[in-house]
């Protein structure tokens, strides 16, 4: 495991007119390493992504990500991101074949016919290319949101709430793409309210409650039960 993070978050506050959501964070990813975000509603876990992801500029404070200023140098810290959120963010009026066409497009990239169809083989959609997307079923379109994975190598990848609305199939697929890309050196940032199946991929829980990191431990030797006793011993409480 790399020495020097890929992502580096330092004294990092982020105020929504009088609220402050996040207070004071503190938080590395180093490459090959997976840090689960848990905390509940309005903790700051995906205001946190979205400032890594440089959707959002903190109020105080530095993200960077390879090293790269995710304010000042943001197009470099794009570069290096894989971002899969929380809903599918598909068009309806595409199929399948060209919403993965057209998302490499917007990403400055290309891909021949046999490697769109060989991502859309990955996640089950072989037989549904040429399938407008308004006709699929909620499974479907985030198993087509993942195909993206398959086209890219990211070094950064940012997840809020990965598994949520997957089959079992897409379940198994995401976390061996997820092992995958680990074992690769990819660093790896999940947001999830989940304390079961979907932390086995992670190494580290970081904690989050009223914006500040409470608790940031390994994962390892630590069931759902430990997390749940965990989560509520340092969030629960904390308004």
């Amino acid at each position: 495991m790399s020495a020097v993070p890929l992502v580096r978050v330092a004294g990092l506050v982020r105020v929504f007119g009088t609220q402050r959501v996040l207070d004071g964070i503190d938080l590395d990813v180093a490459a090959g390493e997976a840090v689960a975000l848990l905390g509940p509603n309005g903790a700051g876990k995906t205001t946190l992504l979205k400032i890594v992801a440089t959707l959002l500029r903190p109020t105080r404070g530095t993200a960077t990500v390879g090293g790269h200023d995710c304010v000042r140098a943001a197009e470099s810290a794009r570069a290096m991101l894989g971002v899969v959120a929380h809903g599918a963010h598909v068009y309806d009026d595409l199929t399948a074949r060209e919403n993965l066409a057209f998302w490499l497009r917007l990403n400055g990239l290309r891909a021949d016919g046999d490697t769109l169809a060989a991502a859309l083989a990955d996640v089950d959609l072989d037989r549904h290319a040429e399938v407008r997307v308004r006709t699929f079923s909620t499974g479907m379109r985030r198993r087509l949101s993942l195909a993206r994975l398959a086209l890219t190598q990211p070094r950064v990848l940012l997840l809020d709430e990965p598994f949520a609305g997957l089959d079992q199939q897409a379940r198994k697929w995401l976390e061996g793409r997820l092992e995958t890309l680990k074992a690769a050196g990819a660093a790896l940032l999940m947001a999830t309210h989940s304390f079961g199946r979907e932390l086995g991929v992670a190494d580290r829980l970081a904690i989050l409650a009223a914006g500040r990191v409470v608790l940031d431990t390994p994962r390892a030797g630590l069931d759902a039960q430990d997390v749940q006793r965990l989560y509520a011993e340092h969030a629960e409480d904390i308004h």
